[in-house]
């Protein structure tokens, strides 16, 4: 055995090894759907904070795990699946949903976005709405649905409350509205704010990671 195979095999073991723990595994389970920060897995799993720490080094170690810093409250961090840390292991199924909900800050850009990528990958509908709707569609979001082909509706960013109903399968898709509507069931994805830079690049980038996640939930949500 090479080097490099063994290194491969080797990074294998590890991330079996991380997945045996009956903890890591629900960790995973929950990853698999959306961004977490610690606190928010601490509740979920009911388990004290040195443990849950041990147990999220040994998923980062083993590749399965990245984290990064709130945009919103720099103090708070999130957990994210790794890109392609669960290949050949998809999950089946785990929600039905009537209609899914992206939500955003503004409804300008990622939500916008989220919602016409679904509606490409699911028969489920899809809509979009903001915490704080600004007054137009970001021209940068625009720019980037045409180069990639995605047919963006032409519709005003919608506050929430407009659009929000309980049937909803809700995702947030930044950081803000996630934590300014904490409490609100759902699943979240930590994406950064394209409009930050304002560049191509910005936007091919949150494009990018809105349509894996995008391709990657829709087998697992079945019609309610």
């Amino acid at each position: 055995m090479d080097i490099e195979a063994a290194s491969t095999f080797q990074a294998r073991v590890a991330r079996h090894a991380a997945l045996a723990d009956p903890a890591r595994l629900r960790i995973v389970d929950l990853l698999t759907l959306g961004d977490f920060s610690p606190t928010e897995l601490q509740a979920e799993l009911g388990m004290s904070s040195n443990l849950l720490s041990h147990h999220l080094k040994t998923l980062e170690d083993a590749g399965l795990a990245t984290r990064h810093r709130s945009e919103a409250d720099k103090r708070r961090s999130y957990l994210r699946l790794a890109a392609g840390a669960l290949d050949g292991l998809v999950p089946g199924a785990v929600h039905g949903a009537r209609r899914v909900l992206f939500v955003c800050t503004h409804n300008s850009a990622r939500s916008q976005l989220a919602a016409a990528l679904w509606g490409q990958a699911s028969s489920i509908p899809s809509v979009s709405a903001g915490t704080h709707p600004a007054n137009r569609i970001a021209p940068g979001a625009i720019e980037t649905a045409r180069r990639h082909g995605l047919d963006l509706p032409n519709i005003s960013p919608r506050a929430l409350g407009e659009v929000a109903n309980e049937a909803d399968f809700v995702v947030t898709v930044c950081d803000n509205a996630h934590e300014e509507l904490r409490g609100m069931t759902g699943i979240h994805w930590s994406i950064p704010d394209p409009l930050r830079l304002g560049t191509k690049e910005a936007f091919d980038r949150a494009f990018d990671d809105i349509a894996h996640r995008v391709t990657d939930l829709a087998p697992r949500v079945s019609a309610a």
